[in-house]
């Protein structure tokens, strides 16, 4: 509908020789019913331009515009054109979502195009925690939502399995090993503490004996252990990748020591203090950046620029990073770096989490009792539950910090957002189970007149424009504080408007309609990554 108006604005216009892309022309959904189903500004966008009363420019639109789908067009305040349409379409768009199903609200805006998107990748060096499920949610339920819309959409794990903190976990390892021997041992400064370090030591220790373990065995079975720990986690978590990248394959073919020869070899390096750095300022940096230490390691930024320039090279249209909040001084390097071999900059973009708190009401709670440590993923699930832990965190934009607070998480009422949203898909199965008689097909919806009917269908036939919007500001809030409105609506309509009767014709209707509801619920709760319950 809203490319209908779009194109029946443009097409006005045109009569009076002003010529506007349609696309360009903004068609909102007025929060007043009483000011229509829709609404345009454009008149007032054009009044500079054309020098022309926006009322006047306003006015002519309405004159022009001829359509069986529009019942009356209002002009109010300095030049807003309201839209009020004909209903049939909302009831014929039952019979589609019935037919569609799981597809109903895909689109094609992506045309296909490639996205890379390269999310958690946290280091093989511990348990995946708090942050790591924000970043976990938001990059699979981004990825979930481009797929949709018509995106070609590869998921991309970074495994940072070499350089100084791998040498410290294999440390860290080697001296737990030794004391389950009941040997004397220290662990270095910058060591790794976690109970899973321990975990590993002791099944060396049953497997290699007390008699000592070669260093490099020692690396890759903890490494091993600890990424399939993760990928477990992840898998939990309802969060899968295409493609597992990893640091130590970017050195061994070579392409770090060629990035840092082609570097010099541009000019784009210098030499001070015994290290080699590398003019990121000359690309907007606030200064310039080390890419190898005096001691001769490298620094992070030399294997991931490397990293950058391989996925590139893999002809993508679009990269995305999701960093956290941490990160953030991290793209204007990066990005400059990219620069530096001619490719295009803007083609990555980079998304920042910001930080999240766990509470409990007040409280802010820091530290796992379990393990003394900050509380892993699984441990959130244990407590609130899997579908409760993706909503709560894909409820918030990204570029915002986050209370996840976990005595509202578990509640089981209607404070809850995702147990109000359950609970209207609950609902509907549980009027669908009880609907003994068998379902007919309607062509002509006859007995759907109130309000509140009509409330609910706008929200249903508005979910591809949610989708494509989620898609097109990469937003996965957008489809929580969508499926969430849905959810109120139903509640309103089952509150107000009895579904099961005496008529056949009447309830028949009313079984298509919620049965519809049902599917857009499920779909748009699907793109969050939460499994939708059908009983509570």
């Amino acid at each position: 509908m809203k490319e209908l108006l779009q194109k029946l604005i443009s097409e006005a216009l045109k009569k009076q020789e002003i010529i506007k892309d349609s696309k360009e022309i903004i068609i909102e959904i007025p929060k007043e019913s009483s000011n229509g189903d829709y609404s345009s500004n454009i008149a007032m966008q054009l009044t500079k331009e054309y020098h022309k009363n926006p009322r006047e420019i306003a006015e002519s639109i309405k004159q022009n515009i001829s359509s069986s789908q529009i019942e009356k067009i209002e002009i109010a305040g300095p030049g807003f054109l309201n839209f009020f349409v004909k209903k049939d379409y909302l009831l014929e768009n039952i019979n589609i979502i019935l037919k569609e199903k799981e597809n109903y609200g895909r689109s094609n805006i992506g045309e296909n195009k490639k996205i890379n998107i390269e999310f958690v990748s946290a280091n093989p060096t511990g348990i995946l925690h708090l942050g790591h499920a924000r970043g976990a949610s938001y990059g699979d339920s981004l990825s979930r939502i481009l797929s949709f819309a018509g995106y070609d959409v590869t998921r991309e794990y970074y495994i940072n399995d070499a350089g100084n903190q791998i040498h410290n976990l294999e440390l860290s390892i080697l001296g737990r090993y030794e004391e389950v021997c009941g040997r004397p041992s220290t662990l270095p400064e910058d060591g790794y503490h976690g109970k899973e370090i321990i975990e590993i030591a002791e099944k060396l220790k049953k497997e290699y004996g007390e008699n000592g373990i070669d260093n490099e065995v020692v690396k890759q079975k903890g490494l091993d252990y600890l990424l399939g720990n993760i990928k477990n986690d992840l898998d939990n978590f309802r969060v899968s990748f295409d493609v597992w990248s990893s640091e130590k394959s970017i050195y061994e073919r070579g392409l770090v020591e060629q990035v840092k020869n082609d570097l010099i070899k541009n000019g784009y390096t210098y030499e001070s203090d015994g290290a080699l750095w590398i003019k990121t300022t000359l690309f907007g940096d606030e200064k310039d950046r080390v890419i190898v230490k005096a001691d001769g390691t490298n620094t992070y930024l030399l294997p991931d620029i490397a990293y950058h320039k391989d996925k590139y090279s893999r002809g993508y249209d679009k990269l995305i990073d999701v960093f956290g909040a941490d990160h953030h001084g991290y793209m204007a390097r990066l990005k400059g770096a990219i620069a530096m071999f001619g490719e295009d900059p803007e083609k990555l973009d980079i998304e920042i989490l910001q930080m999240v708190r766990l509470v409990r009401g007040k409280e802010e709670i820091k530290m796992s009792k379990r393990t003394g440590n900050a509380v892993t993923i699984n441990e959130l699930v244990e407590e609130v539950g899997l579908n409760a832990t993706r909503y709560f965190f894909a409820a918030r934009s990204i570029d915002t910090q986050m209370d996840f607070d976990l005595e509202l998480a578990t509640k089981q009422s209607n404070d809850n957002p995702v147990y109000y949203v359950e609970y209207a898909h609950a609902r509907i199965c549980s009027i669908l189970c009880d609907y003994k008689a068998e379902k007919e097909e309607i062509e002509k919806y006859e007995t759907i007149t109130s309000s509140y009917a009509m409330e609910l269908l706008a929200s249903m036939y508005e979910f591809g424009n949610i989708v494509e919007m989620a898609a097109k500001k990469r937003a996965p809030h957008m489809i929580v504080n969508y499926v969430y409105e849905l959810a109120t609506l139903f509640h309103s309509f089952y509150a107000h408007e009895k579904i099961l009767s005496e008529d056949i014709q009447y309830t028949n209707e009313r079984i298509h309609m919620i049965e519809a509801t049902l599917i857009v619920i499920r779909n748009a709760l699907a793109l969050i990554g939460v499994e939708a319950r059908n009983k509570m």
